[in-house]
């Protein structure tokens, strides 16, 4: 774990990301991973997570683009980098494993070659070294008969096997962070906890920080330290797994929960969440969750949640909740 005095191995402060300069698609985003320390990011589908995940090094599509605040990799600022700098973290300081990994990979490249093209652009591996190393990493990663799957094109992968290939890409450069956009999506339990198992192996033999961006409130218990919970463009609520899930805050937070517990309402049907997230265009005024969210319902049309976006209260044991319903 990171010493009082050591640089956090990733830092975002106020972070914007707009459509433009006009729409924000996330904004004031605040986040820190301690040196091997895993943070999950959660929330539904459309709360910016992978947004958010892409900013950080630099990998948003046009027209999104930062447009305030600060990213910094282990103390050194990127959010200004030019782009050989960004170039030499990207794969080498970060490595990313992104989502639907069957389709990241190259059909037309050999296995093989991909993992070890990160050897050879940072660490400057010969092709035979690089290939040497793609068959090690293939192995560490719990893929039988390596040298013969580094000879294989992505199409003769199962999902689970491109998956621990896109990890032995993400990790050939000996990263500081690893970024694992939802690492376990269409894949059957028993894979998934062999990837989750994996990345926790990873991640304690190489003191390796990771962020963790899923929707599985299940997968954050299981491998996380924190959690930090957004919705919107915004964060909710961030705090030690265990006390958010044991007492989450944030009317949000419940809700997530309960969902991912299947847990059943009065009526007897599945607990769900009303109405669905707004899109980025709509301009809502106060808590962007007051729509949805039952304290909100229940008070006045004049309510404080409907007119005042709430600030961060830190609570009694420790974590910070973006709520104007919440207990100090």
């Amino acid at each position: 774990m990171t010493s009082p005095n050591e640089a956090p191995c990733l830092k975002v402060e106020n972070l914007d990301i707009s459509i433009g300069d006009a729409v924000a698609v996330a904004r004031g985003i605040n986040l820190e991973i301690r040196r091997g320390e895993t943070v999950a990011l959660v929330g539904e589908s459309g709360s910016g997570k992978t947004v958010t995940a892409l900013s950080l090094i630099d990998l948003l599509p046009p027209p999104l683009r930062v447009t305030r605040g600060s990213v910094s990799i282990c103390g050194q600022e990127i959010t200004h980098a030019t782009p050989d700098v960004l170039n030499r973290i990207r794969g080498n300081r970060v490595g990313m494993i992104f989502q639907q990994p069957a389709s990241m990979l190259d059909p037309s490249c050999r296995v093989g070659r991909q993992v070890g093209e990160a050897l050879r652009l940072h660490r400057r591996a010969s092709r035979g070294e690089a290939f040497e190393r793609a068959v090690e990493l293939l192995r560490e990663v719990g893929i039988p008969e390596a040298g013969r799957r580094a000879r294989s094109f992505a199409h003769q992968l199962s999902g689970g096997m491109a998956q621990r290939v896109m990890i032995a890409a993400a990790l050939s450069s000996d990263p500081d962070l690893l970024i694992a956009d939802e690492p376990t999506t269409a894949l059957d339990v028993t894979v998934q906890a062999q990837i989750l198992g994996l990345l926790e192996k990873e991640k304690k033999q190489r003191t390796l920080s990771i962020l963790l961006i899923t929707h599985d409130l299940s997968i954050v218990s299981a491998v996380a330290d924190r959690v930090v919970v957004m919705y919107a463009g915004g964060i909710v609520e961030e705090g030690p797994v265990a006390t958010i899930m044991r007492a989450p805050q944030h009317p949000y937070t419940k809700a997530l929960i309960d969902c991912s517990l299947m847990r059943k309402a009065g009526s007897g049907d599945l607990e769900s969440i009303p109405g669905t997230i707004p899109p980025p265009t709509r301009s809502i005024p106060g808590c962007r969750f007051h729509p949805r969210c039952p304290h909100a319902l229940a008070r006045s049309k004049g309510s404080v949640c409907a007119s005042d976006e709430p600030v961060a209260t830190r609570t009694a044991d420790g974590h910070l909740v973006h709520c104007w319903a919440a207990e100090p």
